[in-house]
């Protein structure tokens, strides 16, 4: 069964692969790759006409969220998707998200009549996205490696790269026409766990010098583009 809920404290870290790679060494004997290791994501994220969820994140307000549409590599018809509104306050995420096939989440989002299989999370979304008036954004997408621990399964540990965007054509279909978020050398490391960091890995991190990072990808995105407006 799909899971719908999420509780968590995510952690990211920006590291150089050569980082990566000399970090690994060190985690591999607490972790282990996921069932799905290697894949694509690809998400359109919504917002209001006036960009109201992203402007609010990016000014680090004690409570936040975002909804956005989720997919894993290049979907069919019939391939899940996920609806999910993300939510941050004091540092715990809350993730809420329903399932659909890609053919009825895009009827869902043009606000058309879809039965889902969990009727409170999909009145929440659908709230959500008429409180704020929202309307798909941006297409973003990334490539991951994923992994858990060996004793503990809900330690998850994920490395992300090739970071990638557009805000035309926003179809989940299509993964042309992109623009690269960070340089090749580069990698998002991100740690999701149930409460605190288990201290093998605080020691691990220590040892390499690594610290933790606020960083958005969505966010990024944003503040470049505001950057390239006022250059």
């Amino acid at each position: 069964m799909t899971q719908e809920i999420f509780r968590r404290v995510e952690k990211k870290y920006l590291l150089t692969r050569k980082k990566c790679e000399e970090l690994l060494k060190d985690l591999e004997a607490h972790i282990e790759r996921d069932k799905y290791y290697d894949y694509t994501i690809r998400n359109i994220y919504f917002d209001s006409r006036t960009d109201e969820l992203i402007r609010t994140s990016i000014e680090k307000p004690v409570y936040k969220e975002k909804f956005r549409v989720r997919c894993y590599n290049t979907p069919k018809e019939e391939s899940d998707v996920f609806l999910e509104i993300k939510k941050k306050y004091q540092g715990i995420v809350h993730k809420r998200r329903v399932v659909l096939p890609y053919r009825e989440a895009r009827q869902f989002v043009d606000k058309q009549k879809v039965e889902t299989s969990n009727p409170q999370i999909e009145k929440e979304i659908r709230y959500v996205m008429d409180y704020y008036g929202l309307q798909p954004k941006l297409y973003l997408a990334y490539d991951r490696y994923a992994y858990h621990g060996t004793e503990d399964k809900e330690f998850r540990i994920t490395f992300d790269y090739n970071i990638r965007s557009r805000r035309d054509n926003l179809s989940l279909s299509d993964d042309t026409n992109v623009t690269s978020l960070l340089e090749d050398d580069y990698i998002l490391m991100e740690v999701k766990v149930p409460e605190a960091l288990p201290l093998w890995f605080v020691h691990i991190l220590e040892k390499h010098q690594i610290n933790s990072i606020s960083f958005s990808k969505y966010g990024m995105i944003y503040k470049r583009e505001l950057s390239n407006k006022g250059a």
